[in-house]
């Protein structure tokens, strides 16, 4: 006997099954609709209520009942009102506060979506929609087609014409032409270039034929890196993706690593994004230039000394917990995160690495190591975003500029000796003699100019003697490295070469002194705001350091007349002795131990209250 499927065939075929009562059909009975489902279909078929000729109801419809509910609306306006109301005087109120806050770097909106944003930041140059620049496009079809306006299906019964006279047409062009000189000054200033330069007064025919004489020579190739699609691709990936951007500065040369171009795209944008200053590299800088910079950035923006070093690092925990701020400052999100931007090879990658503890980013002395956006976690809340770098086209940097900003690898330049004087110029006599322990190679310009610190950057010299200087700087270097050709002629590409790497990678001492402005004096810091770095605690101690100084020129009064000396001569050995500390600081070779410090002190005031 079979069980399950193979039994009930068995049977099946040999006619042994019976229906019984399965054939049996009782009258009335729904063999397809449950009860429950009967009843809900009896109430969708009983929900109108049944009415007799007179309109009168007979049978009331499903919950439905013949008594008038006694429930009313309490009558009230915000009924018939917006939800939410600003008056005009308040709405101007905001915007001034808004306006005059948003100029500070170190102030924030907390909550943004208890206010009308769109209200607020309507701006009137510049068309907004919700919030956001609506930007025109770049090339405006001001014509339409014959056809719209004649023929069988015309839409239109006048053509549109960009001016219908001459006065209207002359006026466009002036207009248009006020637009183009606006827009080359801001070309000008994004890119770095002086105003003394300006030609944009100028009439156009003086305009165009200024540069007619001159002859410009196409620029290597090489010097394009950084700016192609796929560069400025994954920089506003990062950006997008970014609620903290982090602009890495090389501290030798913030101004020139400075993308203007970027700090302007987030600045009209991208608003609601942070922007900070990171100056790396602050240990191939002195203590005080360092901490200059720090105080001019920050008027613009929060900025930050850091050393990039997996063992011996500074600034690290000022950044920590600057990021740690900001992510309460988002404590509705999730997580934020962090991009760090800037030119080729200033330590992006690096600064990770550094906060990681570990190498989690791939870094090299040359530009160009880092190919695509990497998201790294740093904690729980905050994730760091590593991106190329990339270098903004400006028609005004030459070539030197663009090699010594480090954007290209020395490699790949043809005839490497052509940017040597470049390097003089920025270097020192006395720190390329300490570095190569060579002597001897400067003696004509040293005759020209002996008494300036630099000799190589005195007006005097010319373009010529500066060539005829760094070819015989690289001929002694070579033969006292040994590195020659055939015949006994000095390599002078490969010596050059290895002095742009020294020079790239901080084993020359170089920097740029930070501008000094106009009417710069001794009280030139008393009219900067508290939050840019003064506390009350320093301009105390400031004034307590005037106070020692007065008693102490009273105190050298007193000894020299005890001594007899006049006081003429107590002032000279005082001048000897600046000239001494000034010859100190030219003598600069690097960073020790307690020079460090020194930065993190002025840093270490000045990162709580920026924050």
């Amino acid at each position: 006997m079979g069980t399950g499927k193979k039994e009930a065939t068995r049977r099946e075929r040999q006619g042994k099954t019976s229906d019984g009562m399965a054939n049996v059909r009782t009258k009335g009975e729904n063999f397809y609709r449950s009860a429950k489902r009967v009843k809900t279909l009896n109430m969708f078929k009983e929900g109108k209520a049944q009415h007799n000729a007179k309109g009168e109801v007979t049978k009331a419809a499903a919950y439905q009942g013949k008594e008038k509910p006694n429930a009313r609306v309490e009558p009230n306006r915000k009924w018939f009102t917006n939800t939410r109301v600003i008056s005009q005087d308040a709405l101007a109120a905001f915007r001034g506060a808004v306006e005059a806050q948003s100029k500070d770097p170190y102030s924030y909106l907390l909550k943004q979506n208890k206010l009308p944003m769109s209200l607020i930041n309507d701006n009137k140059d510049k068309e907004r929609k919700d919030g956001l620049v609506q930007h025109k496009a770049k090339i405006r079809i001001e014509s339409e087609a014959f056809g719209d306006t004649f023929g069988p299906k015309a839409q239109r019964k006048r053509p549109r014409l960009a001016a219908s006279s001459l006065e209207d047409l002359a006026n466009g062009i002036g207009k248009d032409h006020e637009t183009y000189r606006e827009r080359r000054e801001e070309a000008r200033y994004l890119s770095g270039q002086s105003s003394h330069d300006d030609q944009s007064n100028l009439p156009l025919d003086a305009m165009h034929g200024a540069d007619a004489g001159e002859l410009t020579a196409a620029r290597e190739p090489v010097f394009s890196k950084g700016q192609s699609k796929r560069i400025w691709n994954e920089l506003y990936k990062v950006i997008d993706s970014s609620d903290v951007v982090i602009h890495v500065l090389d501290a030798r040369d913030p101004l020139g690593t400075r993308c203007r171009s970027v700090e302007k795209y987030i600045r009209e944008e991208a608003p609601h994004k942070h922007l900070l200053f990171l100056l790396n590299k602050c240990d191939l800088v002195p203590t005080s230039v360092a901490a200059k910079w720090v105080k001019m950035l920050s008027r613009e923006y929060p900025t930050l000394a850091f050393h990039a070093s997996l063992t011996n690092s500074f600034g690290k925990g000022t950044l920590i917990s600057l990021l740690r701020q900001f992510s309460s400052l988002h404590a509705s999100r999730k997580q934020i995160s962090v991009g760090f931007i800037g030119y080729p090879n200033t330590g992006k990658s690096s600064i990770i690495n550094t906060l990681r503890k570990k190498k989690v980013c791939t870094t090299a002395p040359i530009p160009g190591e880092t190919k695509v956006w990497q998201y790294i976690t740093l904690m729980k809340r905050i994730y760091l975003i590593d991106c190329p770098g990339i270098v903004p086209p400006s028609m005004t940097d030459s070539p030197e500029d663009i090699l010594l900003r480090g954007v290209v690898r020395v490699e790949n330049v043809e005839n490497p000796a052509q940017y040597i004087p470049a390097v003089l110029n920025k270097c020192r006599r006395n720190h390329l003699e300490r570095t190569y322990d060579i002597k001897g190679w400067n003696k004509a310009t040293a005759e020209s100019d002996s008494g300036s610190a630099d000799p190589m950057a005195s007006a005097n010299v010319t373009d010529k003697a500066r060539i005829e200087e760094s070819l015989r700087f690289l001929e002694v270097l070579g033969r006292k490295g040994g590195r020659l050709l055939k015949g006994g002629e000095a390599d002078v590409d490969g010596v050059a070469k290895m002095v742009l790497n020294d020079f790239l990678r901080g084993k020359i001492p170089w920097f740029s002194p930070p501008p000094v402005p106009e009417g710069a004096g001794e009280n030139a810091e008393e009219g900067r705001d508290e939050k840019l770095g003064f506390t009350h605690k320093k301009r105390k101690r400031e004034l307590e350091l005037e106070e020692e100084g007065q008693r102490a020129e009273e105190m050298k009064g007193v000894n020299a007349a005890a001594n007899g000396l006049p006081e003429a001569v107590e002032d000279d050995v005082d001048e000897d002795e600046d000239d001494d500390d000034e010859e100190s600081e030219d003598d600069f070779e690097g960073f020790d131990d307690e020079q460090g410090q020194g930065v993190a002190l002025v840093q270490g005031e000045s990162s709580d209250e920026e924050t």
